[in-house]
């Protein structure tokens, strides 16, 4: 597909507030000959972006590859927005002020259907009205707005006591303020709330702790959510209309491309009048078409959970397959991707580690505003509603990186419900995962090379040395012709360095020697420190080992340095040799010892 490009920052990237504007957004681009990117700011597996505050996400994810950029409630902090806008892009807030920064906003009239709503539930008689909402958001300001001017207008005062703070827009928030009321006895007979969510949570509160709703509380929401139809008494709400809202957004995008100074365009809303605020109940919509397209989501909703299911168990089960392939989008509905990993010390730029179904050159490296791979745009179809998303990786742990992927706008689950959320998410613990696995096999392996090694010099200690010469006696055993020797050596003149030295040259030297003596001997050797200054050399298929002995003298009596001393000492060394047929390695190694003390004795007369 061709056509300009035009970026949509959203805390999330689904859901039936931010999915169905994106939905609005990308039908009226989709009609101009252009495609959109939702770009999730919040870290996947987020629960609430009003619990989240606005994300700290500042890289310029994909700024060379579009036109324009679209900034959903809560996406980015407005000093992005400028930088952005600096950086030549136009830029345009939806349903918030642009606050000062010379960027252009487009609004739902929230007021006009507020105050429509507030004259309707005064006509049904009631005057004790109150207000609910998360009001640190902009558009939740303005719905409050509406109901002070919808009071003023009839006459009637508003009341700080009637004003509720919800803190956030999920049935939790409306819950919290249906307890409030009961505990105060119910001082309003009606309340408008900020969002469809805090009214359902509020009225389902309500019915559960006896209240009959709308007779005791009539109850008005806003957005107009699909929820709010099938709900008991279905819910009165106030629409704003987000396929006008994309359109309006769409052409302020096109007329920003040629004269980026601000401005302000405004969509308007209407009160939407069902049986929550009192009216005669009006019943279900039992059309045809709504029976197939509530069953139509029935289907979807099911489908949704078995995606989620495959996906946990792909991602948090086995790992057989490396999680950077993306082989398990293959379990989505998603149609192709791409995973950016963060090159190491440098975060502006991403290592493409894994392609599906896109082309996608695996190996390239990207800078952040250069991701994901134009392959991913040929893959994309407006008109179905197949946008482009991008998703951080992200967890407690670290910031892998970023993953991209083609499908399908969802856009009726509840806000982070949506695929690429999850998505994010469990790719985010399955590479943390192999990271402490690999941190556990790393160090399960050093403290197997602990119990096994000398801890000063690295050589087999004694019980990897006693496996090993268990090793040459079985297969002596078994081979016929097949000889080994033991060979024990100790150190002539150790103590003397320790004594005029110190212990740590004493150690030196004794690295030192572990050293010649692991140059002097083939890699099927074996030398091992048993402690102090002897040391047990294994010799593996031998029939004389006279020159490894001569070779060995020669090098031990070689003078070290340590710490810029000159250091002599020599060695005396026993041998036992293995017989014909087979031997017995504890036994070879005491002959060994004993012939070492043997010449030892001797070398001193």
């Amino acid at each position: 597909m061709s056509g300009r490009a035009f970026g949509i920052l959203s805390p999330f990237v689904g859901g039936d507030y931010y999915g169905a504007i994106i939905e609005g957004i990308n039908a009226a681009a989709s009609e101009g000959g252009d495609r959109i990117m939702a770009i999730q700011t919040l870290d996947p597996g987020a629960h609430s972006a009003d619990r989240a505050g606005v994300p700290d996400f500042r890289k310029p994810l994909s700024w060379k590859q579009l036109a324009g950029l679209v900034v959903l409630p809560g996406a980015v902090d407005t000093a992005y927005a400028m930088e952005a806008r600096a950086h030549g892009l136009p830029v345009v807030f939806v349903a918030q002020d642009a606050n000062g920064s010379g960027c252009s906003a487009v609004l739902a009239d929230n007021r006009s259907g507020v105050r429509d709503a507030v004259a309707h539930l005064i006509g049904h008689g009631h005057e004790r009205i109150a207000f609910a909402g998360h009001l640190s958001h902009f558009d939740l300001r303005e719905r409050h707005e509406g109901y002070r001017e919808g009071l003023l207008a009839h006459g009637i005062t508003p009341r700080p006591d009637l004003l509720f703070e919800t803190g956030d827009n999920h049935e939790s928030g409306g819950e919290a303020v249906a307890d409030t009321l009961i505990r105060a006895g119910m001082p309003a007979t009606a309340i408008v709330l900020g969002t469809d969510r805090n009214a359902i949570g509020l009225a389902s509160r309500m019915s559960a702790a006896g209240y009959d709703l709308p007779r005791e509380l009539a109850v008005v929401g806003f957005d107009d959510i699909a929820d709010a139809t099938y709900m008991r008494p279905s819910l009165s709400t106030v629409r704003q209309p987000l396929d006008v809202l994309g359109s309006v957004v769409y052409d302020l995008l096109q007329s920003l491309l040629s004269d980026m100074s601000s401005q302000t365009r405004y969509v308007t809303t209407a009160f939407v009048q069902r049986d929550s605020c009192g009216c005669p109940a009006r019943g279900l919509p039992v059309s045809e078409k709504a029976a197939r397209a509530l069953f139509a989501q029935v289907q979807y909703l099911q489908s949704t959970l078995n995606i989620q299911y495959e996906l946990g168990i792909e991602l948090l089960g086995t790992h057989e397959r490396d999680p950077r392939a993306l082989e398990w989008l293959g379990q989505t509905p998603a149609i192709a991707g791409s995973l950016g990993l963060w090159t190491p010390g440098d975060e502006s730029r991403l290592e493409v580690v894994g392609d599906f179904r896109a082309g996608c050159d695996t190996g390239a490296a990207l800078g952040a505003d250069e991701f994901p791979p134009p392959q991913l745009f040929e893959k994309t179809d407006g008109r179905a509603g197949d946008v482009v998303f991008l998703v951080p990786v992200r967890s407690r742990n670290r910031d892998w990186g970023v993953l991209a992927a083609v499908g399908r706008i969802q856009s009726t689950t509840p806000p982070g419900r949506e695929m690429m959320n999850q998505s994010g998410a469990l790719l985010a613990a399955a590479l943390d995962y192999e990271v402490m696995m690999a941190a556990l096999r790393a160090q399960e392996e050093s403290l197997r090379n602990a119990a096994l090694h000398d801890h000063l010099t690295g050589l087999p200690n004694r019980v990897l040395l006693e496996d090993r010469m268990e090793q040459a006696g079985l297969r002596a055993a078994r081979q016929p012709g097949y000889r080994f020797a033991i060979l024990l050596l100790d150190l002539d003149g150790f103590k003397a360095v320790n004594d005029t030295l110190g212990h740590a040259s004493g150690d030196l030297l004794l690295i030192e020697v572990a050293r010649r003596l692991t140059g002097l001997l083939r890699k099927s050797d074996t030398v091992a420190r048993l402690g102090g200054d002897e040391f047990v050399v294994l010799l593996d298929g031998v029939v004389s080992a006279q020159t490894v002995i001569d070779n060995i003298t020669t090098a031990i009596s070689s003078p070290f340095f340590i710490d810029g001393e000159r250091v002599e000492v020599g060695c005396s060394i026993g041998m036992a040799m293995s017989a014909e047929g087979g031997a017995d390695p504890d036994h070879m190694l005491r002959e060994a010892d004993a012939a070492m003390y043997k010449a030892k004795s001797a070398a001193k007369r």
